[in-house]
């Protein structure tokens, strides 16, 4: 829930998101099309917002990218999981 919650703060700082504050983010809504709708480029500034901060990166091609970046609940869980994987793991 911590995790969540830093989320929607960086969503909205490094999106600089006009009118959202974090409390207005559900944790289970769509970041894309609905949701916030967010785009193509809010993905790509997020993934790097995401790595400088939890030091997590998600990839482009990564297959599983759209499942990561369907909600902050999806993403929360992904980071959460990225940081308990010893160095190295995929």
């Amino acid at each position: 829930m911590e995790l969540e919650n830093e989320l929607k703060v960086l969503i909205v700082e490094s999106l600089a998101l006009e009118d959202v504050v974090p409390a207005d983010i559900d944790s289970a809504a769509p970041l894309f099309r609905t949701g916030l709708g967010l785009d193509s480029i809010d993905a790509l500034e997020l993934a790097m917002a995401i790595h400088k901060k939890f030091g997590v990166r998600i990839e482009a091609e990564d297959a599983r990218t759209r499942e990561i970046f369907q909600s902050v609940r999806t993403l929360a869980q992904h980071i959460a999981a990225s940081r308990t994987q010893p160095a190295g793991a995929p």
